[in-house]
């Protein structure tokens, strides 16, 4: 079954894409709430109010839904990441805002994180998450030669730098599991501490 193609009227599909955009917030909820494989096509038609039949106007079926919230989640992350590693600032720096942006965007998006963090096995495995593992690997990539340029300009020491990296990937993406939106913590407090620790500085 293929999806209808967006409305081509500016404004027709500026609201066409906003209302996919609620279609994949709600199943990203759904899954996070209940997983992936145990929620079935009509409850999402209920969560998302459409009529029966209605989710297809937007998606092909629950693995579009899947690979949408993932690019929802990575692209904008990434697109990030490539403007602040491209400025002229400091590594130190670009790691400070690198992990803000981080920190804030998977608090945003904390569905988002959950899914993916619940659908992990299966995105690192099958052929069909090719790009999804791709823009991962390029996010990680990025935070890797931040690193390995503040320890070479001395702004940055690490015991094991490759351990220091795996610890950050493993604060930023529990964060979703226990962050709460107005908790004690801003995203740019935790986004603060989690550099601390690592840095310890």
């Amino acid at each position: 079954m293929a999806v209808p193609s967006p409305p081509t009227r500016p404004a027709l599909r500026a609201r066409y894409e906003a209302r996919r955009r609620e279609v994949v917030a709600t199943a990203a909820r759904l899954f996070a709430e209940r997983g992936y494989a145990a929620t079935s096509i009509s409850e999402l038609t209920e969560a998302t109010g459409l009529a029966a039949g209605g989710l297809y106007h937007y998606i092909e079926g629950k693995d579009d839904l899947l690979i949408a919230i993932c690019d929802e989640l990575l692209e904008p992350l990434l697109a990030r990441a490539r403007e602040i590693v491209a400025t002229e600032a400091p590594p130190l720096e670009q790691l400070r805002a690198l992990v803000t942006a981080w920190v804030g965007h998977v608090v945003e998006h904390r569905h988002h994180m959950l899914v993916f963090t619940q659908e992990r096995q299966a995105i690192e495995h099958e052929r069909r998450w090719r790009r999804v593992r791709s823009q991962r690997k390029a996010f990680e990539k990025m935070l890797e030669e931040v690193f390995s340029r503040g320890e070479a300009d001395g702004s940055m020491t690490f015991a094991d730098r490759r351990l220091a990296l795996l610890a950050l990937l493993g604060m930023v993406n529990y964060t979703p599991q226990w962050v709460r939106p107005n908790g004690r913590l801003s995203p740019m407090e935790i986004a603060e501490g989690y550099c601390a620790m690592v840095l310890g500085k």
